[in-house]
């Protein structure tokens, strides 16, 4: 399913009444039927209360028309105006005009305690305040409004976003309805399914409202949500060669989980041959722990990283491997930076760029863009905002657009890890992951994604498809351990352990129970 930003939606809404004749008034009706039906379905509304609550835009008009559709069906709904009914135009003002012709109570907003006596008193609240176009902070009654409907601990169903949700970055502005059900119209919105907007919004619907396909559909729309590819039937004939022979130039002194963690990894997911190229000093340590791993021992510098003289050795070895990852653990003594920036430019097979690598290179990053062959970068925020020389708060407003531009720049895939991560693709494509968990925000994770996306490369899929693959599994691993240790929390060492069941338990299609979890928002 295709995901859309606030403009996008604006577009389409004005292609649809513009160029293809369907009326406002029809979009509408059919968004305020499809919120009233997940409403009736999930709660009854029969006999029972709604207070309807409704800013002074469309989403308020999506609101008068789920109050209409609650009354014709037996229901008791209040609406109660935020905003300054004077400012409804087109569609919004033929419905609010409808409400009193049908004695539907209308109140507006007097005072907090008024307006929390119609809370308390309704079953069930309906949020239609701010739409998607919400761009500063909440404040005044609206505010203290959101704060009572959050703290009555009713049934909230929010329309196309909960109110207080930027539509384009999911960040809080100020304060925002924490609903149990959102009806999004249309397409879902960035903000629908970013991290901290997707833990306001509960479960999640989405109904067309009459566009036609060719508007849902269009290839302009480059955000989906991530969904991969199944892989690769294994090969019961198969040797460990067929499976991917990647290679590792990970640790340094102190160093010794990272190049671990990111090894195994790929052994845990299914991959065939590991190899890590380490310090010398260093590898005894690994192997104890590590005795499947196949070990290349490196010279070292005085301070025990990588030596500059590894290099001739290494682009040896990467000659005759599938796949690199680099990074992990590396440090980022002077004379291992050279070697990082050199093999970078250097190597012609498939890379994957993490945790130190990506520190040394975001002071040349234009090395990464003279690459020939399929690159991938793992950053968390910091790291991406060295690569592209932003700060962290301009990718945090602005995630979806920074990422577009950083992997067109440097021709590579993007993996922007976070509460929600984003695969960004160099030709502009945006993936969300829906994986995962807050409790995966420990050491050494991002080291078990870089394994496992190798190992999506070497059971066969293609690299793209591969990355995406990677970062799936990986966060349902993280949920797997969380499940299993009864903790938010987890260590890189849980999250290894459960790779084998998050492979197997993702070898085929998302199934019914998890396809609103991982897969696409129910369409109604």
């Amino acid at each position: 399913m295709r995901v859309c930003t606030v403009q996008q939606m604006r577009s389409m809404d004005q292609t649809a009444i513009e160029k293809r004749g369907i009326p406002e008034l029809i979009l509408m009706e059919n968004a305020g039927l499809a919120a009233y039906r997940v409403l009736s379905a999930h709660y009854g509304t029969t006999g029972r209360q709604t207070l309807i609550c409704c800013g002074a835009g469309n989403n308020g008009g999506d609101g008068f028309v789920v109050a209409r559709k609650i009354l014709s069906d037996g229901g008791h709904p209040v609406v109660l105006l935020l905003g300054d009914p004077a400012r409804y135009r087109g569609a919004a003002r033929t419905n609010f005009e409808i409400l009193s012709r049908l004695g539907i109570q209308v109140a507006a907003f007097t005072d907090r305690a008024a307006a929390q006596a119609l809370i308390r008193q309704a079953d069930l609240i309906v949020d239609g305040i701010f739409g998607t176009g919400l761009s500063k902070p909440v404040g005044g009654h609206y505010a203290e409004v959101i704060d009572l409907i959050n703290a009555a601990g009713k049934p909230v169903l929010s329309l196309d976003i909960p109110s207080g949700i930027n539509g384009d970055s999911g960040q809080i502005m100020g304060v925002a309805v924490k609903a149990d059900v959102t009806v999004t119209f249309g397409l879902p919105k960035v903000g629908n399914l970013l991290y901290p907007g997707c833990g306001h919004g509960g479960e999640c619907f989405v109904t067309r409202i009459s566009f036609p396909p060719d508007l849902t559909r269009s290839s302009d729309l480059q955000i989906s949500i991530n969904q991969p590819p199944s892989l690769p039937k294994r090969d019961p004939a198969g040797h460990k060669g067929s499976f991917g022979d990647v290679l590792f130039i990970a640790g340094a002194a102190g160093y010794y989980g990272a190049p671990y963690l990111a090894a195994m990894a790929f052994l845990k997911a299914g991959g065939g041959y590991s190899r890590l190229a380490a310090p010398a000093s260093i590898v005894p340590v690994i192997a104890a722990q590590g005795r499947e791993i196949v070990y290349h021992p490196q010279a070292e510098t005085a301070s025990g990283s990588l030596a500059y003289r590894n290099k001739t050795d290494l682009e040896d070895r990467i000659r005759r491997a599938d796949m690199l990852v680099m990074g992990p653990g590396l440090s980022l003594d002077p004379e291992t930076a050279r070697l990082v920036g050199d093999l970078t430019e250097s190597t012609d097979i498939p890379l994957l760029l993490d945790g130190d690598a990506l520190t040394i290179l975001s002071e040349t990053p234009e090395r990464i863009a003279r690459r020939r062959s399929p690159t991938v970068l793992t950053p968390h925020m910091g790291e991406m905002a060295r690569l592209t020389g932003r700060t962290i708060g301009d990718l945090q407003d602005d995630p979806i657009g920074q990422l577009q531009q950083a992997a067109r720049r440097l021709q590579a895939t993007i993996v922007l890890k976070g509460a929600s991560s984003l695969i960004g693709l160099p030709d502009g494509q945006i993936h969300i992951n829906r994986s995962g968990s807050h409790g995966m925000a420990t050491a050494g994770s991002g080291d078990v994604l870089a394994g496992t996306v190798a190992a999506m490369y070497g059971l066969g899929l293609q690299f793209e498809d591969a990355v995406r693959k990677g970062v799936f599994v990986h966060g349902l691993a993280g949920e797997l351990a969380a499940a299993a240790s009864g903790d938010d929390g987890v260590t890189a060492g849980q999250i290894l352990d459960c790779l084998p069941p998050a492979v197997l338990k993702d070898r085929n299609a998302v199934d019914d129970a998890n396809f609103a979890r991982y897969g696409e928002p129910r369409v109604v």
